[in-house]
């Protein structure tokens, strides 16, 4: 059976590492040094490949055609497409990502390249809470600009999480002084509920990434970012591919099986602060 290649849940290969990224298309092979410390080998030929999986919070580059690598991508049969757009970008929080409105505007050439608005996955993914100028400050209220824009493309499915706080997105949070709320799961479930309203209004699924508390707000189901079944629905000759777990990831993630192939020594310069990987920002 052929396989899905995540590229990647690490890091951001599509923004900071096209010409990696490209060579190994090329060559139909990449060597991944993985997040224990091993390195493995992963078989790029097209033949053995069902989906590449792409998650970028940029695709200028795969736009752009930068180090040839829409044009490497070409003679694999399907491209899957995770697009964050969390309306942050360009600011304090998300200080290397585009502005909102540059993002925006990548979503018509990127539906091209995928060829159809249903392999557009649109992440509003974290909702961040914070202090500033004394003011609690969110950007939850961005997804009612968003959804019409996703809405009107034909863009269904939005992936959802809060942000989670672990220890290293603390630390960095206390260097930077950057004073974030982490609210109630009450509170979180009731600020849901709005994103479902708009949700619904806007004809859009709305889907908990690895949150399942969330499920218990109408409207949003669990999410499998990487969905075989849908996968297999969405290939141009319906091919086959695992609908099995993904046991490599988190309890509540509901993913099928895939290879990644990013690394967390592949450093993201997003500089997102609430980062849960990158331990050099």
């Amino acid at each position: 059976m052929k396989k899905v290649i995540s590229a990647s849940r690490r890091t951001d290969l599509v923004a900071f590492f096209p010409e990696w990224l490209s060579s190994v298309f090329k060559e139909e092979r990449a060597r991944v040094y993985g997040p224990s410390g091993f390195t493995y080998n992963v078989d790029l030929s097209p033949e053995g490949v069902h989906t590449i999986v792409l998650w970028s919070k940029n695709f200028s580059n795969l736009l752009e055609n930068q180090n040839h690598l829409s044009a490497a991508l070409k003679k694999y049969s399907q491209l899957y497409i995770h697009f964050t757009i969390t309306g942050l970008g360009g600011t304090f929080i998300e200080r290397g990502v585009p502005a909102p409105s540059e993002t925006i505007s990548q979503l018509d050439p990127l539906i091209k390249i995928a060829g159809m608005p249903e392999r557009i996955s649109v992440r509003f993914d974290p909702v961040v809470y914070w202090k500033e100028d004394g003011e609690v400050k969110t950007n939850l209220f961005y997804f009612e600009k968003l959804a019409p824009e996703l809405s009107s493309r034909g863009i269904k499915d939005v992936r959802l999480s809060f942000s989670q706080w672990y220890g290293k997105a603390v630390r960095r949070a206390e260097k930077h002084g950057f004073l974030y709320i982490d609210p109630s799961q009450e509170e979180k479930e009731d600020a849901a509920h709005t994103l479902a309203r708009i949700a619904k209004q806007q004809g859009l699924r709305l889907l908990s990434c690895s949150q399942d508390f969330l499920t218990r707000v109408p409207g949003i189901t669990p999410s499998s970012c990487i969905n075989g079944s849908l996968l297999q629905e969405l290939h141009p000759q319906r091919e086959p591919v695992s609908t099995k777990k993904d046991r490599t990831q988190r309890k509540e993630c509901r993913c099928t099986e895939s290879i990644d192939i990013g690394s967390y020594t592949q450093f993201c310069p997003h500089s997102c602060v609430y980062c849960y990987a990158n331990p050099k920002i």
